[in-house]
């Protein structure tokens, strides 16, 4: 499976984030980036363009995926820079839906 996901990101595959398998614990998603990224042979940087590739090929790009005036503003936020560790991804101190922050991690 690493390899055929390598050389589908070498041939230039849509590659999109998200699953609808449910087979792991809510909340635990963001290990797929770092999957794409330790296994898969991404960057962090295009590791994290899966979820603009996901709103596109679900027809949603003009309203998710990107952050831009005008969208639905759903963001997390993580302790650190996703670009240098990507596994701050599993770490999201708070999530904003449409624009309010709806989630916001326990103060340690």
């Amino acid at each position: 499976a690493r390899d055929m996901f390598r050389r589908a990101v070498r041939s230039g595959v849509k590659i999109a984030f998200g699953t609808d398998a449910g087979v792991s614990p809510h909340g635990s998603s963001a290990r797929e980036f770092a999957l794409m990224v330790d296994f898969g042979g991404m960057s962090p940087a295009a590791s994290l363009r899966t979820t603009a590739a996901a709103a596109e090929l679900l027809g949603l790009g003009g309203l998710i995926g990107t952050i831009e005036k005008g969208k639905e503003a759903d963001i997390v936020a993580v302790p650190g820079d996703p670009l240098k560790d990507i596994h701050v991804t599993e770490r999201v101190l708070f999530v904003m839906k449409g624009g309010k922050v709806s989630l916001t991690a326990p103060r340690q």
